[in-house]
C-alpha cells in the first residue's frame, strides 16, 4: 500500500484529505508543520505528500527545499494544496521540487486527478 503524508495546520483540511487519499488506496500519516513533516520522513520516507504552504514553525516551500537536499528526499511525489494562487508563488513551489499544484478549496476529483498525473493512481 502506498503512503501519503498530508501536512497541513488545519485539522479539518487533514481530516477531509484523509478521507480522500484513503478512498484511493493510500495509508495516512499526518503533520502539523514542515518541521513535524520533516521528522516524519527522516523516520520513515512515504510514497507522496500533500503539502500546505502556509503554516507556523516552518511553511511548505521550507520544508520542500530541506527535504530535496535530504537523502532520498527526492522519492516522494509531492503536491500542493495551498490558497496561494498568484503564478510567481505556484512557480516557486514548483522550482522548490513540488511535481503538481492544486488550489484550496478542493474536492476528491481534484486530488485523485492531480495524484494520477504525477502517476501515484
Amino acid at each position: 500500500m502506498k503512503t501519503c503524508l498530508v501536512v497541513d495546520d488545519s485539522r479539518v483540511i487533514r481530516k477531509v484529505a484523509r478521507r480522500i487519499l484513503e478512498d484511493l488506496g493510500f495509508e495516512i500519516a499526518e503533520a502539523a508543520d514542515g518541521m513535524e513533516a520533516l521528522a516524519w520522513c527522516r523516520a520513515a520516507m512515504p510514497d507522496a505528500i500533500l503539502l500546505d504552504w502556509n503554516m507556523p514553525v516552518m511553511n511548505g516551500v521550507d520544508f520542500l527545499r530541506q527535504l530535496r537536499a535530504d537523502p532520498g528526499g527526492d522519492a516522494p511525489k509531492v503536491v500542493f494544496c495551498s490558497v496561494e494562487t498568484e503564478p510567481a508563488r505556484i512557480r516557486d513551489a514548483l522550482d522548490a521540487g513540488a511535481c503538481e499544484y492544486i488550489m484550496k478549496p478542493f474536492d476528491g476529483d481534484i486530488i485523485e486527478a492531480k495524484f494520477a498525473e504525477v502517476g501515484l493512481v
